[in-house]
């Protein structure tokens, strides 16, 4: 393992990121921040309790899950598809580099970039509402765990991307609103039995879940299935991420 390739990835990534601070950091945060204004301070303050907890903290690990999942995605396809268009791609194939070490030195800035992200917004809604953190430890490898996953997808979108609209098609036009049908702002037990029964498709609701049980020990399906999807497509996408570098699919001329 080349620790000094991965270094130099990372490095450049993540310098990347201090850069352009009001992009990568100040957008979001100010972005789920007014979230919590109206949703929290304002509606939350009309709502009634649910599973126990007050609306406005009961929101709070949707709209964090909500802001990583789509981070991650946008942070890893911009930082492997810049090289690409830009053509210094080759500069790093062409290296003594493994495919692992490139992935782990792009994909690893990325899931840096979003936990980071998912610890100010943490902050940041201390100033809205109050909330307690009953499993911190889970709630920090969920918060690692969705990272990693969703910066490996959003490593096949940066490759399969041919434009820069397309590296927001998935985030904004799929993830999204999976999020916002996932369970962000209201628990799944409010639906009626047949929606909920629908909602069970939805990928995002089991990571919402997970993230909810680590806050309040509440959650919609069982931890242990949210974190097993969680794994397998973890997996997935690593084998699609293998198969791309063995047959130089979008990589390659």
């Amino acid at each position: 393992m080349n620790i000094y390739a991965i270094a130099a990835i990372y490095k450049f990534e993540m310098a990347r990121t201090f850069r352009t601070l009001m992009q990568s950091i100040a957008s979001p945060v100010i972005s789920t921040s007014l979230y919590f204004v109206v949703f929290g301070s304002a509606i939350g303050s009309r709502m009634v309790e649910i599973d126990g907890v007050s609306y406005g903290a009961f929101i709070i690990p949707g709209l964090i899950m909500l802001s990583l999942l789509t981070e991650s995605i946008s942070n890893a396809s911009f930082g492997i598809y810049f090289p690409r268009y830009t053509g210094t791609i080759y500069e790093v194939l062409s290296a003594p580099i493994s495919y692992v070490e490139v992935v782990a030195g792009y994909v690893g800035a990325a899931a840096t970039k979003s936990v980071m992200l998912g610890i100010l917004i943490l902050l940041t809604a201390r100033l809205f509402v109050d909330y307690e953190v009953q499993h911190p430890l889970w709630m920090l490898c969920i918060l690692v765990l969705t990272s990693v996953t969703f910066s490996l997808f959003g490593f096949i979108i940066g490759i399969w991307a041919d434009g820069f609209e397309k590296l927001q098609v998935v985030p904004l036009m799929i993830v999204t609103p999976l999020a916002f049908l996932g369970g962000s702002f209201y628990s799944i037990s409010m639906l009626p039995p047949l929606w909920q029964t629908i909602t069970l498709f939805n990928p995002v609701v089991y990571l919402i879940s997970a993230f909810r049980w680590s806050f309040y020990g509440v959650s919609d399906v069982s931890v242990e299935v949210s974190i097993a999807m969680t794994l397998v497509f973890m997996v997935f996408c690593l084998f699609v991420i293998a198969w791309i570098f063995k047959t130089g699919y979008r990589l390659r001329v």
